[in-house]
C-alpha cells in the first residue's frame, strides 16, 4: 500500500472502533479485572477477561472514555484477545510495546498483531502512543494480579 493509503486505513480503522466500540460489555463474572488510567489526559480503559476452563480467553469486556486512540486501542485490543490464551496476550502486549517504541517486527510478528498493526501509525504522534498502550498497559496489570491472586 502507499504512504496515503495506509494513513486513510489507519484514520478508517481507528473512527470506526471508536464510534462502534466492540466488546463493551461488562463481564461481572470475569477473571481477570483491570482499571487503567492515563492520569495526563484523563482516559480510562475497565477490561474484563472470562477465562475458560482450559485458560483460554473465552469473553473479552472493555468499558472506557477518553480519546478515540485510547478508545480505538481498547476496542481492536478486544477483538485479538478471543480465543488466546494469558500467555498469548501477553506476547501480544510486548509485540505492541515493542512496535510503539519503534521495534522493526518480522512478518510473524506482524502476522500475530493481526489488526493491531494499523495502529502502528501513532507512532507519527509521540504524545498519543500512550493513548495507545493504555488498554495494553491495563491487561498487563490484569494479568499480573490474576496470576498473583492464583499463586496465593
Amino acid at each position: 500500500m502507499l504512504p496515503n493509503e495506509l494513513d486513510d486505513l489507519y484514520k478508517d480503522v481507528i473512527l470506526d472502533h471508536y464510534r462502534s466500540p466492540r466488546n463493551t460489555k461488562r463481564l461481572e463474572d470475569a477473571h481477570v479485572k483491570a482499571h487503567g488510567l492515563n492520569p495526563f489526559c484523563g482516559d480510562e480503559v475497565d477490561l474484563q477477561l472470562l477465562l475458560n476452563g482450559d485458560g483460554t480467553i473465552k469473553e473479552v469486556g472493555f468499558q472506557g472514555r477518553g480519546c478515540s486512540i485510547s478508545q480505538a486501542s481498547a476496542s481492536m485490543l478486544t477483538e485479538e484477545l478471543k480465543s488466546k490464551t494469558l500467555e498469548e496476550a501477553e506476547a501480544l502486549r510486548k509485540l505492541f510495546r515493542r512496535m510503539m517504541q519503534g521495534e522493526k517486527l518480522t512478518d510473524a510478528e506482524l502476522e500475530f498483531l493481526g489488526s493491531l498493526e494499523v495502529l502502528e501509525g501513532v507512532r507519527k504522534f509521540p504524545v498519543r502512543i500512550k493513548c495507545a498502550l493504555l488498554a495494553f498497559s491495563t491487561l498487563e496489570d490484569g494479568i499480573t494480579e490474576y496470576k498473583r491472586k492464583k499463586r496465593s
